[in-house]
């Protein structure tokens, strides 16, 4: 097996292999909120509606950009830039040099390990079809890095 990650940087790498380092944990698609005066932000429990929060996978993956108008393209040159991305985030893990983690599913070859061993939000979320935009501070969460 080619292990791209460990040598190209995440500029070299081409779009399959980019979009093969998602490790599918659900986390990104989480309402965060930020704090206006310290800048800090909190991850809630509140899943995209394009969220299956049975499987962790959107649900239109290749039409996202146009149906949720906060979902965001990630690009090799947004890693730095998204403070909100978890430290458990294979992108966020390569760019800072620390490599994947045992459980990603180039490493182990299982795609379900993420869930298996905890590292995902499969059960632990909400779609937002559910709560209103006004109660997501009630929806915060500790959990998610």
């Amino acid at each position: 097996m080619d292990k791209f990650w460990e040598t190209k940087t995440l500029n070299e790498m081409t779009s399959a292999e980019w979009e093969s380092l998602c490790d599918g944990c659900g986390k990104c698609c989480l309402h965060k909120l930020e704090d206006e005066d310290t800048g800090d932000i909190y991850y809630t429990r509140v899943a995209c509606q394009l969220l299956d929060i049975e499987t962790c996978r959107c649900s239109d993956y290749a039409d996202r950009l146009k149906k949720e108008p906060t979902c965001v393209k990630l690009t090799p040159n947004d890693v730095d830039n998204l403070q909100w991305l978890p430290s458990s985030c294979s992108y966020r893990r390569l760019q800072d040099g620390r490599g994947l983690p045992a459980w990603h599913h180039l490493v182990c070859g299982d795609r379900n390990r993420v869930h298996e061993d905890g590292h995902s939000i499969m059960g632990l979320c909400v779609s937002e079809r559910h709560v209103h935009p006004d109660g997501l501070e009630e929806h915060i969460v500790h959990w998610v890095n």
